[in-house]
């Protein structure tokens, strides 16, 4: 049983080099970081929404969200704009120069990784998500968990 520990260690330590890899390859050709590079991509996505739902859709606390997207306003890749419907909420959108920007970005590791997994018969596909979500569970701090929880 100790090598099968082992062995879902060594694939969670292999999948976690990997991104960084592709994140230190986004960072030295596009000058972004993988975080704001998917924020960039669910901003052109997701016209129109607030916030909170864009950290959501990327998995990252809100908090989080908005000093990223501090960041790509200094650069003059996104402003915030005030919701014509209700003023207190805040839109993201993409300038043109974010536009461009995302255009000659490099795909987000997700995007290769879709590619193959679509690939998978549909067995094949339910399987790993379920893996995933127990190991996921199984990795989850009580802390994480309530913080989580907070930011829904």
């Amino acid at each position: 049983m100790e090598r099968v520990t082992e062995g879902i260690l060594a694939a969670i330590r292999k999948i976690i080099q990997a991104s960084d890899l592709h994140s230190n390859s986004i960072r030295r050709s596009a000058g972004l970081t993988s975080p704001q590079l998917l924020l960039l991509r669910a901003i052109m996505n997701h016209p129109e929404v607030s916030i909170g739902t864009l950290s959501k859709e990327i998995c990252l606390s809100q908090s989080t969200v908005t000093i990223i997207l501090d960041h790509l306003e200094q650069e003059g890749l996104a402003i915030r704009i005030r919701s014509d419907v209700d003023r207190r909420r805040v839109h993201a959108r993409l300038t043109e120069k974010g536009l461009r920007t995302l255009e000659d970005a490099p795909s987000p590791l997700q995007v290769h990784f879709i590619e193959q997994f679509e690939n998978l018969e549909e067995y094949e596909q339910s399987s790993l998500l379920s893996s995933l979500q127990q190991i996921a569970a199984m990795m989850d701090t009580p802390r994480t968990r309530n913080t989580l929880n907070n930011n829904d």
